[in-house]
């Protein structure tokens, strides 16, 4: 991991149409990497949120070719960062359902890992509901890549409320978070949850949301943050669409290791968790 480098994370409020969403996203991943961004993050469903939980079935690509994926490789490769693409949809097998899938490039545009969300969205309170299993297939692989900034743990949204992903990727230096947190859900929890992966994985945390109002009636509770492995909040975007930008410091993460090595003190390791 090199000492010093800036992460940055892109909150929109995306739209049903993937042309629009593109423009958008390419905007801010030109606006961070101006700003010396080496790793870039989009938020879940950057790339389309339909009228319906079924308009996305229509913009699902094979894995390794599409428009959605020749965007993400070629503003990588254009702005020379790291682009780990939010969520888009990549065909499942399975009639009428997808992948939602998190897909990483490197500076050079070279797909270097693909990350299948693993648990899936359900919440009702009156009327408002939501049954991610409708039209999505769930992953099954922890995926940790090996990067600039050292080993970057993926996640997607409803996954911050299971640590025991997170435990499972061993020792990362950065987890990434892309999500499409409700209002309701992200008023209570949404910051509470960050900061306590950041706490208890003492490593840094890129969170990039959706952040407004959408045609479809949705509203997304924004917020997006980098947290520093003590907890703090170094950058944060209450709503609307715009970059959030900080450094993360090699010397501080270990620091924060070393003074409370809370890591190596644990326990209760399961076959399922990794102690690295």
């Amino acid at each position: 991991m090199q000492n010093q480098l800036i992460i940055s994370a892109v909150q929109m409020v995306s739209t049903p149409d993937p042309v629009i969403n593109m423009q958008h996203a390419a905007q801010r991943i030109r606006e961070a990497a101006d700003a010396g961004a080496t790793m870039v993050l989009l938020p879940e469903y950057w790339s389309v949120l339909g009228l319906r939980d079924t308009d996305k079935l229509a913009f699902a690509e094979n894995a390794g070719a599409g428009p959605l994926q020749d965007f993400m490789a070629g503003m990588a490769q254009e702005c020379g960062v790291w682009l780990i693409g939010g969520t888009i949809p990549l065909n499942s097998g399975e009639p009428g359902k997808v992948f939602n899938t998190t897909l990483a490039y490197d500076a050079n545009g070279s797909q270097l890992g693909r990350y299948d969300k693993i648990h899936l969205f359900g919440f009702t309170r009156g009327e408002e509901s939501y049954d991610e299993s409708r039209t999505i297939v769930a992953g099954n692989d922890v995926v940790v890549l090996e990067t600039p900034l050292g080993r970057v743990g993926l996640s997607i949204c409803y996954d911050l409320r299971f640590p025991e992903l997170y435990r499972a990727m061993g020792q990362c230096q950065l987890i990434v978070m892309p999500a499409a947190f409700t209002y309701t859900t992200g008023r209570a929890h949404w910051e509470i949850l960050l900061r306590a992966r950041a706490i208890e994985n003492q490593c840094y945390v890129l969170a990039a949301a959706q952040g407004g109002q959408h045609q479809n009636g949705r509203r997304t509770w924004g917020h997006s943050m980098v947290i520093d492995p003590w907890g703090e909040i170094l950058s944060q975007l209450p709503e609307g669409e715009g970059v959030v930008s900080a450094e993360i410091d090699a010397t501080h993460l270990a620091g924060v290791r070393a003074s409370l090595p809370a890591l190596s003190h644990r326990k209760l390791v399961s076959r399922y968790s990794k102690r690295d």
